[in-house]
């Protein structure tokens, strides 16, 4: 994992009359940006899930579509985007990608055979099962410095800017 710590915020120590010290970056402005702080946050979470995630080779959008067909069977690519916020040109490949691995399959729906009901394959069940402690791993390392109050309002805080 790696870690930006040539990035540094008005309190950093002086050293040598600059905050931080040689080759330190005062943020100025951008420790005030919402924005600029979740993107710094999610590149961490990214960068831990990458280097946890890169030997069974899946991404956050395959996990978050495995997560949401598991606890959705026949879900459509349609309510699959929609609940993903991507669009359906982003949806139909990667349902090619993961029913192509053998984790989902599209199956007809009877009310609508132009609509596909997703299911997670057996294969799709058996990455999960053996990606959890993993993700239990990732989840624990990204919240090392949390509290479980801290941990629970973080994910309030997350919903209600997401809920814009």
């Amino acid at each position: 994992m790696r870690r930006d710590s040539a990035l540094h915020t008005a309190e950093t120590p002086e050293v040598d009359g600059r905050p931080g010290g040689r080759g330190a970056t005062v943020l100025g402005r951008l420790e005030t940006l919402l924005g600029y702080t979740l993107r710094r946050a999610q590149i961490r979470v990214f960068q831990d899930f990458e280097g946890e995630m890169n030997e069974l080779g899946l991404t956050p959008g395959q996990l978050g579509a495995l997560f949401l067909i598991e606890a959705n069977r026949g879900l459509s690519q349609s309510e699959l985007g929609l609940a993903l916020g991507i669009d359906r040109s982003s949806v139909v490949p990667l349902i090619d990608r993961m029913q192509k691995r053998g984790w989902v399959r599209r199956a007809a729906r009877a009310s609508d055979r132009r609509a596909h009901a997703l299911e997670l394959a057996p294969a799709g069940a058996a990455m999960l099962a053996r990606l959890m402690p993993r993700l239990e791993a990732h989840e624990n390392r990204i919240a090392a410095g949390l509290t479980a109050a801290e941990r629970k309002r973080l994910f309030e805080l997350l919903a209600k800017v997401a809920a814009g």
